[in-house]
């Protein structure tokens, strides 16, 4: 009985699987190919925080002039409601002051970068107005439903759906996001963890996506260049581990055909920038702008 039973089974599993190769290798068979506005190599984390102070308007004047296509940033919103580009909802690290932005009123907030050369806090819109046509990839850290409205709403106000995209590690923040206002939108990480399973399991080709932007770290920064917070991470072999598991240049080459970019960050050498692009990323993050446009020109194929 048994042997009747794999009789059937095995041609079904093979025919599946070269089935599953073959449209992993030819996307556009069941998958119209997205068509995005702009393309992005040159990515600068929260404009260049190696070179510049992070996140202010000397950075990414900056960035802008090495010619980055995309500024990276993240946003927090003042207890007036305005919206700050700032990594941390918490001063201390940034300026030496325990206190959360969302506590202060921006004039009180732009008061603790006192010194030096553009040390200001830089308003979203600001931005946006200085820089019309740059490509800005906005991360929502926070649960904050009036962040997310105010955020959507400068983007409508200054017509850039098509060039800002949404950014958030958490699949809750994300729908939210979404429900908001349309833009192309990063994999968050459950949706990250979806993708791997579906490409190992071979269903990747026959589901639809709707993500622009897969964006991750190149494992080998790990530990040299970016020091987790979780003792895991800090783990060599688990390391290892996810560097095998992820960095699949089959598995990019699919996403790029059916029309996403695959950004690795941070990549801050210029052996990381290599390797990201050797296994098949289209864009590399870095804290490094200038670095980076260096590379671009003498590797201007990547």
């Amino acid at each position: 009985m048994l042997w009747k039973v794999l009789y059937y089974v095995f041609p079904a599993l093979g025919g599946y699987i070269l089935t599953s190769l073959y449209l992993l290798k030819n996307p556009h068979i069941l998958h119209k190919k997205k068509r995005p506005a702009f393309n992005s190599r040159h990515v600068s984390h929260r404009g260049g925080a190696g070179e510049r102070i992070e996140s202010t308007m000397e950075a990414f004047t900056h960035a802008v002039n090495e010619g980055t296509e995309m500024l990276e940033l993240d946003c927090h919103l003042t207890r007036d409601g305005h919206v700050v580009v700032s990594h941390d909802e918490n001063l201390l690290r940034q300026t030496g002051h325990d206190v959360h932005i969302s506590s202060l009123n921006l004039e009180v907030v732009t008061r603790y970068y006192s010194t030096g050369k553009d040390r200001q806090f830089v308003l979203l819109e600001d931005l946006f107005e200085k820089f019309p046509n740059v490509p800005v990839n906005i991360e929502i850290k926070e649960d904050n439903d009036l962040l997310i409205r105010k955020v959507s709403s400068l983007v409508k106000q200054y017509k850039r759906e098509a060039i800002t995209v949404w950014a958030t590690e958490q699949s809750k923040i994300m729908k939210k996001c979404r429900n908001v206002v349309s833009m192309p939108y990063m994999f968050t990480v459950s949706r990250g963890l979806q993708l791997l399973l579906l490409y190992y399991s071979g269903l990747l080709p026959f589901v639809p996506l709707g993500e622009s932007f897969l964006q991750f770290y190149l494992p080998q920064v790990i530990n040299r260049t970016y020091i987790p917070d979780s003792p895991v991470l800090r783990n060599g072999l688990v390391i290892s581990l996810i560097e095998k598991l992820t960095m699949r240049k089959n598995l990019f080459q699919h996403l790029v055909k059916r029309g996403l970019q695959v950004h690795l960050f941070v990549c801050n050498k210029e052996m990381d920038i290599a390797a990201a692009f050797a296994v098949g990323a289209t864009g590399v993050m870095t804290d490094y702008p200038s670095l980076l446009s260096d590379y671009l020109r003498k590797h201007p194929i990547c």
